[in-house]
């Protein structure tokens, strides 16, 4: 039965670990509740959760918040090579990772250990270590926020790009994910193995799924703060795009830059490497800063509030913007 509570703390809602309150508070775990709230708050502002990893909450939320907790893992179909599974919203992303690997069904290994849930992964098109989520979804099935009808949006549909997809532009906030239909692989699958730290990580290790998801979850404890212990929501800021007229400029004054050529027109390179060599790694300002071991991380070290956060992702911005003449965009979705 679906419950409405008033005046509901976000704080176990959110990785960043900001306190926030909620005028009113749904956990909704299925379409049926869904459909429910959206009609009874259909002049509220609403804020939908998922596992709050990739929000910034900067004040109280003067509207219905609503946390998507559907759960359910299926195969629908599959034959020798591929199987195609749908998830419910809901479900946390890694532990369908490790299901996946559970089941030997590949092209989610690298993706290991993301915060989250499922039905925000396609908004953020997250990715890691080569390989980003859109090489797999088949669809996405939604509900229109006003219409209350169902859609499903096929992969092209769905716009994919660098941390992007069509639900993070030209439809933001009209529609609501409620399940993703994915296309794994069997075995044998093609492994993305040549991003340099698995390489280093994995060394003669067997090329297995497992081994390279035990690859990535090793890199990310090493180098990522556990949200449970230091609020943070991953990488704050996207890895630039720059034309080639920027990145030769960047090039000339620093030789040894990493990049990651993107096309014939384009190189991507690190935000992490641009805010260390600003000199801003480890920085601290009253209980924020820019994580001592990755500096893509912005962390709460105690009762940070969400403005102090980004005051400080500014601050940082503004001093890349200085140094290397490059506006950096936040990846975090600010609240």
């Amino acid at each position: 039965m679906l419950k409405i509570e008033e005046n509901v703390s976000l704080l176990p809602y959110n990785t960043f670990g900001i306190e926030a309150k909620s005028k009113y508070f749904a956990r909704v775990c299925s379409n049926r509740e869904l459909i429910e709230v959206l009609t009874q708050f259909k002049n509220t502002p609403t804020l939908l959760l998922g596992g709050g990893s990739n929000i910034l909450l900067t004040h109280d939320f003067d509207g219905i918040t609503v946390l998507l907790s559907s759960k359910g893992i299926a195969i629908q179909s599959e034959n020798k090579k591929h199987a195609i599974v749908t998830v419910q919203s809901g479900e946390v992303w890694h532990d369908f990772v490790l299901w996946a690997l559970n089941n030997n069904l590949g092209g989610i290994e690298n993706l290991a250990l993301i915060p989250g849930s499922v039905g925000a992964a396609p908004i953020q098109n997250i990715g890691a270590y080569g390989v980003e989520l859109n090489a797999v979804v088949e669809s996405c099935q939604t509900l229109n926020r006003k219409s209350l009808q169902r859609h499903e949006f096929s992969n092209k549909e769905c716009q994919f790009g660098y941390r992007t997809s069509i639900f993070k532009t030209q439809l933001k906030d009209q529609h609501i994910i409620t399940q993703v239909t994915f296309k794994l692989h069997k075995m044998p699958h093609s492994l993305e193995c040549s991003y340099g730290a698995i390489e280093q990580v994995m060394e003669a290790k067997p090329k297995t799924i497992q081994s390279v998801a035990e690859a990535v979850i090793a890199i990310r404890k090493s180098k990522l703060p556990d949200p449970k212990t230091l609020g943070n929501s991953g990488s704050f800021f996207k890895n630039p795009e720059l034309t080639n007229a920027q990145f030769t400029i960047l090039q000339n004054q620093y030789p040894e830059v990493p990049h990651y050529i993107i096309n014939p027109a384009q190189v991507k390179i690190p935000a992490g490497w641009l805010i260390e060599k600003a000199g801003l790694k480890g920085y601290r300002i009253g209980s924020v800063g820019v994580h001592d071991k990755q500096a893509l991380v912005i962390v709460n070290y105690g009762k940070a509030t969400g403005i102090e956060i980004l005051q400080l992702s500014k601050h940082i911005q503004s001093e890349i913007k200085n140094k290397f003449d490059i506006t950096l965009e936040p990846e975090v979705n600010i609240i």
